[in-house]
């Protein structure tokens, strides 16, 4: 079975980015949720021990080490297990998005890491629709409250948001990127200085302490990258510390 005969549910491309953050050697993953399993089965084809899970039995790579787990509790691993952990577009789909990176950090060793894409709300376009509709990029209209559903992203979170569950659960933001950048979202790049003046304005303004100061100073130019301002998918990664 090739990687191309399973359907990618992720944007063009995040597998192929996603992929080229883990480290070479081999590194023991949990592929969470893993879908139909066809970032597992790129993994698989690496040679990489690769652990699939999911709310739901759909993995069709045939992985031995599939599971089902559901994100939004205990998941079914033992401590220190894994060297990383892998998320492609699952942390907006979940209700208790801080327990589970905190029970990511409970299964990572030390020093292990954690990928998590999502779509990209913080890009100067998400938030120029947010503007106008009150809706972000990704999630233009409001869900079907009448038949709610796992594909709904039913929590969509900004980079400073996702970046302090992160920093708040044991973990470093260590490296970001994106699927791809679509050439509509350059037309947003005229927004850049006022956005830049507003964001450093209030930064500054509301900097208390020296701590404020620092995480200020990293949070504004994570903000300003171009993975952040105009990639169409946000690729976080982190490092357990």
């Amino acid at each position: 079975m090739t990687n191309s005969s399973i359907h990618e549910s992720a944007c063009e491309n995040t597998h192929v980015v996603v992929e080229g953050m883990i480290p070479v050697g081999n590194p023991v993953v949990l592929d969470i949720p893993c879908g139909e399993g066809a970032f597992s089965k790129r993994l698989m084809d690496r040679g990489v021990e690769v652990h699939s899970a999911d709310i739901v039995q759909a993995d069709q790579a045939g992985n031995p080490r599939f599971q089902v787990a559901n994100m939004n509790g205990t998941l079914p691993f033992n401590d220190g297990k894994f060297d990383g952990i892998v998320c492609i577009d699952g942390i907006e789909h979940i209700e208790r998005q801080f327990d589970f990176v905190r029970e990511c950090g409970r299964i990572t060793k030390r020093g292990g890491f954690i990928i998590i894409s999502t779509p990209n709300i913080s890009s100067l376009r998400s938030r120029f629709r947010w503007l106008l509709t009150g809706f972000h990029t990704k999630c233009k209209t409001p869900l079907n409250e009448a038949k709610p559903h796992p594909s709904f992203h039913i929590n969509m979170v900004s980079f400073p948001e996702l970046r302090y569950i992160l920093h708040t659960s044991g973990y470093t933001v260590d490296a970001l990127a994106s699927n791809r950048i679509k050439m509509v979202s350059w037309l947003y790049a005229v927004l850049v200085p006022l956005s830049f003046l507003n964001t450093l304005y209030w930064f500054r303004k509301e900097a208390k302490n020296d701590d404020l100061k620092v995480i200020n100073r990293q949070v504004l130019g994570q903000m300003f990258s171009l993975p952040v301002l105009f990639g169409e998918t946000l690729i976080v990664k982190a490092v357990k510390r």
